[in-house]
């Protein structure tokens, strides 16, 4: 009992702290790779989509998490199950579009992580989490508007390391050119040209992952600070300086 304590505790105060959020984050990092394998069938290595899928997904669990509706592990499990069978359906409909929502005809347990809203709870970490749930639908409309969706960020993402950095140092020279921005703001376009200018890299390699750029530019271009952190988070697993 007082095992499950100190997690609701640590749950709640990751709810409100990123650096709090981040670190529950790599103390399961064992349970969510674990969750993956269950998932996939296979040894997870940290560098699968679907490992992405769910780091974001268990930070999804974080903010909606209520201690009124039990144990905190099983609810992650719940959404990292539900966040993959929604990347697995993607794969399969080819369409380029996942909602983060669940079919309400689905006769499994699967529910909708937004619809989790505590019945009783404190109103100031009601208004957190409402902040962070709003945050995160904000997010995937604005998205939407690209032509890209929020699973995108995992499903795009380079696969090897260098190709990784490389993305990252054009991603950087985006972030340093107001006028960059504006333009990529303005018609919601990647604007190649001028990233493979300022960078040097490749204009293939921007190409190919093409929706990743733009989710990443979207995050730090609309002060969505709590995505941002997950991405972040993301960003350091797969360049392996965490396990």
């Amino acid at each position: 009992m007082q095992g499950s304590q100190m997690i609701v505790q640590k749950v709640y105060a990751a709810k409100k702290d990123n650096n709090a959020a981040d670190d529950l984050i790599l103390q399961y990092m064992g349970f969510i790779k674990s969750e993956t394998s269950k998932f996939t069938g296979r040894i997870c290595t940290g560098n699968e989509d679907e490992f992405s899928i769910s780091m974001f997904a268990f930070y999804e669990a974080i903010v909606n998490y209520d201690k009124n509706r039990g144990n905190f592990i099983a609810f992650a499990s719940m959404a990292i199950k539900n966040r993959l069978i929604d990347y697995s359906r993607k794969e399969k409909r080819h369409d380029g579009n996942i909602s983060i929502y669940v079919a309400p005809d689905d006769d499994s347990d699967e529910q909708n992580l937004l619809d989790t809203v505590p019945e009783d709870s404190n109103v100031l970490e009601y208004q957190d989490q409402k902040i962070a749930e709003e945050e995160i639908l904000e997010f995937e409309k604005q998205l939407t508007s690209f032509g890209v969706s929020l699973s995108d960020v995992a499903d795009n993402s380079p696969k090897q390391q260098r190709t990784l950095e490389s993305c990252h140092k054009a991603l950087r020279s985006a972030y340093e050119n107001r006028e960059v921005m504006d333009k990529f703001i303005e018609t919601k376009r990647l604007p190649l040209a001028e990233l493979t200018a300022l960078s040097g890299v490749d204009r293939k390699t921007l190409e190919r992952h093409r929706r990743y750029l733009v989710a990443i530019l979207l995050a730090y271009s609309n002060g969505y600070e709590i995505i941002r952190g997950h991405l972040n988070q993301i960003f350091l697993v797969k360049r392996g300086e965490i396990k």
